[in-house]
């Protein structure tokens, strides 16, 4: 019998193309998923996937209100939607209304293997919810082969590998003075740099993993606030609760049951401003 750890992650495929194309997608991921295709794309009764994948060649209005009735019928099964026609509005919309992932198609090797990382991970995260052992989602793009080799990437090359010690260890106790040693830095350039970067400077770059990471578990475990704020590198319980909600404004446990009452809460019909809402993107993206 196959255990948790390593049963493969079940993808429910609603294929939403103008061509019927989403075979040759789901071709890609059948080596390592066990993948099911909804029939008429209607979503089976008591479905139990463990992410639903809905593939779009060109975004229509009935396709998008689809996609979210889905998500307003599953509340508690992921979404990732996969489109050919790509704009920066239909990212936008994509973020708003809460799809895990967004892919862009074709995939390249790089992004379907960070996709399927992410994947794995998030299923055994869901599926040990509650336990003391937990794992950080690197859900995280690739950098755009555009940008590899600008001369602000080159600039900052010498944090890279820093970046990957800091994602993998934000939940420790990290001296930003050690970090600008092992670049070869003083602290004050190696704190502008980082700033320069990233966007925020240093302490608040790993408060924002940290919350990050607490809100994750909040979501998707049922440990408790404490341990939570201890597995994200808070050591202080009231610390954890005051930066929470200074971050996120509301306190760790208002967050938890929002998060709850929006997974279980049947959601009222479309109203008409989401209706036009929706026609609008459309027309955005045949325009």
């Amino acid at each position: 019998m196959t255990s948790n750890m390593t049963r493969r992650p079940s993808l429910l495929w609603f294929d939403l193309t103008h061509d019927r194309s989403t075979k040759e997608l789901i071709a890609q991921f059948e080596d390592t998923c066990d993948c099911k295709l909804a029939k008429n794309s209607v979503l089976p009764h008591g479905e139990q996937a463990d992410m639903i994948c809905i593939h779009f060649d060109r975004p229509d209005t009935p396709g998008l209100r689809l996609l979210l009735e889905i998500k307003r019928t599953t509340p508690t099964i992921p979404i990732t939607m996969f489109t050919v026609q790509h704009s920066e509005e239909l990212a936008v919309w994509a973020m708003r209304s809460s799809v895990w992932e967004y892919m862009v198609l074709p995939l390249t090797t790089a992004e379907r293997k960070r996709y399927l990382t992410a994947l794995m991970q998030l299923c055994e995260l869901r599926r040990n919810a509650g336990q003391d052992k937990t794992l950080l989602i690197d859900h995280s793009p690739t950098l755009p082969d555009s940008i590899r080799l600008t001369s602000g990437h080159q600039k900052h090359q010498a944090l890279s590998n820093i970046m990957l010690y800091i994602d993998q260890h934000f939940r420790d106790s990290i001296d930003q003075r050690d970090l600008a040693k092992r670049c070869g830095m003083t602290t004050f350039r190696f704190s502008r740099l980082f700033k320069e970067a990233n966007g925020v400077g240093f302490t608040d770059y790993i408060l924002d993993k940290r919350m990050s990471f607490a809100k994750q578990l909040l979501d998707n475990s049922q440990m408790p606030i404490t341990s939570i704020g201890y597995e994200a590198g808070f050591k202080d319980p009231s610390y954890f609760a005051r930066a929470f909600k200074q971050f996120v404004n509301c306190t760790p446990s208002e967050y938890r049951l929002a998060s709850q009452l929006r997974a279980v809460a049947a959601q009222p019909p479309l109203e008409d401003t989401t209706i036009e809402a929706l026609e609008s993107l459309v027309q955005s993206l045949g325009s």
